[in-house]
This record gives structure tokens, C-alpha cells and sequence, in this order.
């Protein structure tokens, strides 16, 4: 089917996970610190950026679609900018708060356009928060046509086989970004997302194409998934389903900052699915968004126009 803007602003996507607040410090390298032979940044510009499952959300709400985010938050400084900014982008809150928790955050420093380091803050959250995550989910789902869990491995989906469950009995489209190496957690789901090294931790490394086959298609069946997505860098993705396989190479272009590329591509497929795509046709543009995004620096997105605009030039 063809997907308009208008199709596409009808689409209500429901984001489920761990989110994080990125910063980044940018800097002149100038000398080598007397001190340990490390370089001297002499920070000039600061930035703050929505990341993990908010920046999925801020992907959906970028191509033109409905998104809400469900997550659980401390009651920090750091939550506070990351609402803050959310609140910025048309996407609809529901933040669980923990005074116990440490909202997560991911300090780049930048210096001569590469980060030299990256520094993380972060804890986990407590049982009670998540449990009334799980129930501020039961009001949400039945309003969106599409679940997306964005697991970061925070903490903040302790509860997500339930979810799962509830959301495909009711008929939803489910995908999940997954992260760890229990898999069982995500059964029952329509779609999964891993990269190659995400799917090796689970299924073991492959020699070859057709044990790669088969170690997939196994996977797509114990879980009970519609179908799994493998992304491969620059050898594109595959899509594994009940039809067999899809290849779709990667789009040829410069690679500039792979930091949240999955964000996109699951965006995008969640995005597509609940305007009413189905995965074969939205495997493909969710590839392309993958290749756009990668050009930019840092967490970043895709608007529709620059979406199909490469679509009508391929």
C-alpha cells in the first residue's frame, strides 16, 4: 500500500522501555595532558539530547506519526531535563518516578568530530516502580495499533512477557528491540529486531548463509514470532518470516555516526506496520532510514519528506 502523510498521521505507536538523557560535551584538542597521556578537551559547546526509548518515540513522532512513551524515570536533575525535552516533541508521557533511581545518562566528550570517551550514570530500577508501569500499560495499549518495546537492558521491562501477551491478544502489532541473552522473554512477539552481534549472543555464531537460515527460522519458531529482523551493518538486513527470507542490502552512503541507528530502523518499521504496511513492504524503508540516519552525528532521526525523497530517487 502506499503510504501518505496523511496514513502516516494516523498511525499510534505505543513505546515501551528504558530511556536515557544523551549529553555531549564538544572541544578543542589542543595538547596532551602533563599529567597521563591523554588529550586535554577545552570544552566549548554543550548539547542534550532525548536517547534509548525516547529517541524511538522522537523517531515515530518525526516521520509524522502518534507516539506515547511509557517508562520509569528517577526523580533527578537528569529527569527532569529529559522530560523537559521530551515534552518539546509532541509525544505523549507517562513517566513512572523513583527517588531511588538514577536516571540513566551517557556523557560523550567530543573532541576534532570523534568521541574520546563516554561516561555512563546509571542504576536500576526498583519492583514497585515496574509494577505500576505494567499497570499504566493496560490503559494505553488498547488506544495504539502498534507496541514497541525498546529494551535497553535498564531494568525498566521486568514485566514484558505479560505485556507481550496482553498486547497480541488484543490484536496489536508488537516488536521488540532486545537486548540479554533470554530471548524466551520476547515470545509470542510479531516482530524482533537484533543486530548480528545480539543474535550470535543468543544462537551461536553461523559459517554460513544456510546455517544462518537455519538457526533463525528455529529461533522464529520457538518464540512463536510472526518474524525476526536481522540488521547487518553494511550487508543490510534480513527478514525472516513464514514466506522464507527477504534480503535488503544496505543504502551506499558515507557513515558518519552509527549512535542510534536501531532506534531508527524500529521506528520506522513500527511506524509503517501501524499505518498499515505490511513487514515485507516496510522492511525496505525501514533500511533506508538506517542509512540516512547514519550520515548524521550522534542520536538523530528522519522526517518523512527526507525519507521518501529517497525512495522516489532509488
Amino acid at each position: 500500500m502506499q503510504i501518505t502523510p496523511q496514513t502516516m498521521s494516523s498511525a499510534r505507536v505505543l513505546v515501551v522501555g528504558d530511556v536515557m538523557l544523551d549529553r555531549y560535551w564538544y572541544g578543542a584538542v589542543d595538547r596532551i595532558s602533563p599529567e597521563a597521556p591523554v588529550p586535554v578537551v577545552r570544552v566549548t559547546r554543550t548539547e542534550e539530547r532525548i536517547g534509548a526509548a525516547a529517541n524511538v518515540a522522537y523517531n515515530i513522532v518525526t516521520l509524522g506519526a502518534q507516539a506515547s512513551l511509557l517508562t520509569v524515570v528517577g526523580d533527578d536533575e537528569a529527569s527532569h531535563q529529559l522530560e523537559a525535552l521530551v515534552a518539546k516533541t509532541g509525544i505523549s508521557t507517562y513517566f513512572g518516578r523513583d527517588a531511588r533511581l538514577k536516571t540513566t545518562v551517557k556523557l560523550r566528550v567530543i573532541g576534532r568530530q570523534q568521541q574520546l570517551i563516554r561516561l555512563d550514570f546509571e542504576n536500576t530500577p526498583e519492583s514497585e516502580v515496574l509494577a505500576s508501569q505494567t499497570a499504566a500499560f493496560e490503559t494505553l495499549y488498547p488506544e495504539h495499533e502498534a507496541v514497541l518495546f525498546s529494551d535497553y537492558g535498564k531494568g525498566g521491562l521486568a514485566h514484558i512477557p505479560l505485556m507481550i501477551a496482553k498486547a497480541r491478544a488484543a490484536g496489536k502489532i508488537v516488536l521488540v528491540d532486545p537486548k540479554g541473552d533470554d530471548y524466551a522473554r520476547y515470545k509470542n512477539a510479531t516482530v524482533i529486531t537484533p543486530n548480528r552481534a545480539e543474535l550470535e549472543h543468543v544462537v551461536g555464531t553461523w559459517r554460513d548463509e544456510a546455517q544462518l537460515r537455519t538457526k533463525a527460522h528455529q529461533l522464529r519458531e520457538d518464540l512463536n514470532l510472526d518474524a525476526l529482523l536481522l540488521t547487518r551493518s553494511e550487508e543490510g538486513m534480513t527478514l525472516f518470516d513464514a514466506q522464507g527470507e527477504l534480503n535488503v542490502p544496505a543504502v551506499a552512503r558515507e557513515v558518519f555516526d552509527v549512535t542510534g541507528a536501531g532506534d531508527t530502523v524500529i521506528a520506522t518499521l513500527a511506524a509503517m506496520l501501524a499505518s498499515g504496511a505490511s513487514l515485507r513492504d516496510a522492511v525496505p524503508v525501514a533500511n533506508r532510514a538506517g542509512g540516512i540516519v547514519v550520515g548524521k552525528f550522534g542520536t538523530a532521526t528522519v522526517n518523512f519528506a527526507e525519507l521518501f525523497a529517497v525512495q522516489q530517487l532509488s
